[in-house]
């Protein structure tokens, strides 16, 4: 059994809290920052990342985010969530979190009104994953220690750096929970590599 957080200052946590039930998952609603020391992994969910600065300083939950990203627990972050992750941002002088060494670009796709859905192929999740695009950020870089997962076209829209996993859409909005599975996988897989050896 994992224990996985939500992110729950903004965006949309109802949706991701129900792509990552399942029989050995507990999802736990992040809304205080004592709740982080009890997690196995946290997901970033979108919304605006501004915002969400704003919030995350405003509660005290800067500098325990970058002591959890620190420990090496894992974290996923979608639209907004990938944004924080990143340590670069076009237009902007340094990062928020900076937990994968890569540039993006907000609102690379342009405004609400130029939202849409594409099907993709995604490395280690999977054909035709169903991604929904909404004022969404863009990949411009990656560290050569970056492992691109996902393409639109020529542009980079998911990307993992060892146990931190990010990508430019809303896997939660659809019913395909596989992108969610995916992390599971991986905050099992870190938590196997953490426990002592019987």
């Amino acid at each position: 059994m994992v224990k996985i957080g939500v992110l729950a200052l903004q965006g949309a946590v109802r949706e991701h809290v129900k792509c990552l039930e399942a029989p050995t998952t507990e999802v736990v609603v992040v809304k205080k920052v004592e709740q982080l020391g009890e997690l196995d992994g946290l997901v970033l969910p979108g919304g605006e990342s501004t915002t969400m600065r704003r919030l995350i300083d405003l509660y005290g939950f800067y500098e325990p985010l970058k002591q959890f990203a620190a420990e090496g627990k894992p974290m996923f972050g979608t639209c907004a969530g990938l944004i924080l992750m990143a340590d670069q941002i076009v237009d902007r002088d340094s990062g928020h979190l900076s937990v994968i060494n890569m540039k993006v670009q907000r609102n690379a796709f342009g405004r609400q009104r130029e939202s849409f859905e594409a099907d993709l192929h995604v490395t280690g999740v999977g054909e035709d994953i169903r991604a929904v695009f909404i004022r969404a950020p863009l990949i411009v870089e990656v560290g050569e220690d970056v492992e691109v997962l996902s393409k639109y076209g020529e542009e980079i829209v998911a990307a993992r750096q060892g146990r931190f996993l990010a990508c430019s859409f809303h896997p939660e909005l659809t019913d395909d929970h596989r992108f969610h599975q995916f992390f599971v996988s991986m905050v099992e897989e870190a938590k196997e590599e953490c426990e002592p050896s019987k």
